[in-house]
This record gives C-alpha cells, structure tokens and sequence, in this order.
C-alpha cells in the first residue's frame, strides 16, 4: 500500500497537476492541505474518475484539508477534540479553521492536518499554534487505544530537528524550530507516534518546502516541514519512502513537495 502527504498550495490552482500525479505515482490513500477552497466546491469527480473517494474539509479561500482513498473511505471525522479558534487580525469573531480530518482507509486510519504556521514568536498566532497543537495531542492520544495501523500526516509546519532546515542561522528567532514547538512534537511522540519516513532518503536532506522567493529551490534552501507520524503497527510496516522533488519542479508548482510512504501491511 502506498500513502502520501501534500500540501498543494490551492487544489484549483494545482487541479491539473494533481491529477497528473495520481496517475503516476497511484497512492492509495493522499493526504491534502491548504485547499483554498471550500469543501462543496473540491474537485470531487475530477478524483472520482481516477477511482478515488474523497472527503474534504474546508470553507473558503484560506486552509482546508482533504483525504482521498481508493481503497475505502469511512468514519470520517472533521475537526479536532476542543479544536480551539483564531480570531483574525481584522477583528472578526474567532473562528474553528478546517485544518484536520481523519478517516478510515482500508485497514488504516489516517488524519490530515495543516498545522498553523504561527507566523512570529510574539504573534497572537503562533500561541494559537501551540493551542492547535495540544488538541492534535488530545485527539491523536484517544485514536492511540485502538490497535489499528495509524498515522497523522501533513504540513506541521514544524521542522523537527537543526538538520531539516537548510542554514539554522536563517531561522533564528522565528517559528518553525522553536523548542516549544518541537517540544509539541515530542508529545506526541510520547503518545506513542513516531516519524515513520526513515532517514536517509534519496538526497541527505529530504526538504519538502522550499519558498517561491530567491530561487530557494534550485539552490535547495528548503525545510522538511511536511511530515508523517505513526503509531508502531504503521511504523513497522513501512517498506521504503521518498519525497518527490520532481513535482517542485516546473511552472506551476506548489511550494511544497509530495511525500510518499510504502507500506506493507
């Protein structure tokens, strides 16, 4: 079975892209984020005729996340366990975004999330994130008593270690490797997840973002932010991963590349 992980960067924008690439890399299962669309408006029957299900989650321009299965699609679920709001910096009432869904796939059970971004240390978002991220903990911890194959995969937005980001002086007292967002991490490894794509990869470091601005991509000046975690049973079952640079490449790209996951279950 092959899993994957992507966040597209606006489906409608990347429509044919994605298409293209389920063809050609046929994963099972994909999980989508930052649609930028709301759920009604997804391109379910483009999908559909490429044999997949969808389930998506979103409400307008901004966030949004979706799985889609062709090997089954239940007991989907919509938001996180006491999932907390943000109030937008325009003053608007504090809202629940469409940053998580999970469902049953097959013999899986998988969650994608778009993990706020946080912005700045001192911005009213990022204590937003680490509010996200305790009810990602809470809802991950009770989907842990089941003994089926499980796994959290997406954007966090968190790279997890020095040696995921491409020049650690760059990164300097902004977000994204903050100890108090590893440390969120961490806990939900103490739940009993773990990184399940093995390290190394095809290239020493596996970036699976890298910015529009600056030519960051050819010059590989990237983060490994999109990541999958998983519980012992998905963990031991992987068979092989990669991220895949080729689909950064090129007019049209998202910003973020496709991580794969074999698994043989």
């Amino acid at each position: 079975m092959r899993i994957a992980t992507w966040n597209v960067n606006s489906v409608g924008a990347r429509l044919p892209r994605l298409v293209s690439w389920l063809r050609s890399a046929a994963p099972d299962v994909l999980c989508l984020q930052e649609l930028k669309c709301a759920a009604e408006n997804f391109p379910t029957d483009e999908i559909a005729e490429l044999g997949y299900e969808v389930a998506a989650h979103g409400t307008g321009r901004w966030n949004g996340v979706a799985i889609v299965s062709r090997v089954g699609l239940s007991d989907v679920t919509r938001g996180l366990r006491d999932e907390p709001g943000y109030a937008a910096d325009d003053g608007t009432d504090e809202t629940v975004e469409p940053r998580a869904i999970g469902a049953t796939c097959g013999d899986l059970r998988l969650w994608s999330v778009y993990v706020p971004n946080g912005r700045d240390v001192e911005h009213p978002h990022f204590a937003y994130k680490l509010r996200w991220l305790d009810a990602l903990h809470a809802t991950a911890a009770a989907e842990l008593t089941t003994s089926v194959p499980f796994g959290v995969l997406g954007d966090f937005n968190i790279a997890p270690a020095d040696h995921d980001v491409w020049d650690l002086a760059e990164f300097a007292q902004t977000t994204h490797i903050t100890e108090s967002e590893r440390k969120a991490l961490g806990v939900l490894q103490d739940a009993g997840l773990r990184d399940i794509v093995p390290r190394p990869l095809k290239y020493d470091q596996p970036f699976t973002y890298w910015d529009y601005r600056g030519l960051a991509f050819p010059k590989n000046k990237g983060m490994r932010i999109d990541l999958a975690y998983g519980n012992a049973q998905l963990a031991s079952a992987v068979t092989d991963a990669y991220v895949d640079r080729e689909e950064r490449k090129g007019k049209g790209a998202s910003d973020h590349a496709p991580v794969v996951v074999d698994l043989s279950l």
